[in-house]
């Protein structure tokens, strides 16, 4: 049986992968918990704790071998392989997933975009033509797919994540401004950037108190 680790635990990791990163492109090569921890504004207990959820990586005295923790970090995120996207909408957020940089360097390649716009549909995004979202479940049934990015207006948001959960797709990264409620067993991540402004403001409003 899988060991439990928490939700806080798992949102932790992408940062424990990308300091890491950082670090290894430093050229540093060892690093303490209490060294990682001042970089990511973390206790050093709860550097290690996170760590030992996964097995024990450092040694006392030592530390981490920053190139070691990081690989076993890749592998328990998944990010050890490629892992293909589809994008379900070619406005400005499927755009700037298909066009982002970042991605394929963390082993995420965008593979396929859709959109039921005429005047969308043929054009190229990168080096992606956009497809119409008529021929989408043949493409997925003729091409392995790993993950859906949705990106279309909120009202049809849900409609499009239940028709690609019937062919099979079972993990959704959704950018529409509305929670998608699907099945149990589907892998499901609710972005709403403006969540985050929401939460910058308020910390404006109330810096003094």
């Amino acid at each position: 049986m899988a060991r439990y680790v928490s939700q806080a635990v798992i949102r932790r990791l992408p940062g424990y992968y990308r300091h890491l990163k950082e670090l290894e492109r430093e050229g540093i090569s060892q690093i303490s918990s209490q060294e990682l921890g001042k970089r990511m504004d973390l206790t050093p207990s709860q550097i290690r704790q996170d760590i030992n959820c996964f097995g024990g990586f450092g040694r006392q005295g030592f530390g981490y071998a920053v190139a070691v923790l990081r690989e076993h970090i890749g592998m328990i995120l998944g990010i050890d392989r490629e892992q293909t996207l589809l994008v379900v909408g070619a406005g400005n957020i499927g755009r700037a997933v298909a066009l982002s940089d970042s991605f394929p360097l963390s082993g995420f390649r965008v593979a396929a975009i859709f959109d039921n716009d005429p005047q969308k549909i043929g054009k190229e995004i990168g080096s992606i033509k956009v497809q119409d979202t008529a021929h989408i479940a043949l493409y997925i049934s003729e091409n392995h797919t790993d993950i859906c990015v949705i990106a279309v207006p909120g009202n049809k948001a849900q409609a499009v994540a239940e028709e690609l959960y019937q062919t099979g797709l079972r993990a959704f990264w959704n950018f529409a401004p509305t929670d998608l409620k699907l099945p149990g067993d589907s892998m499901l991540v609710n972005v709403h950037l403006e969540e985050g402004l929401q939460i910058l403001s308020y910390r404006m409003l109330h810096r003094d108190g």
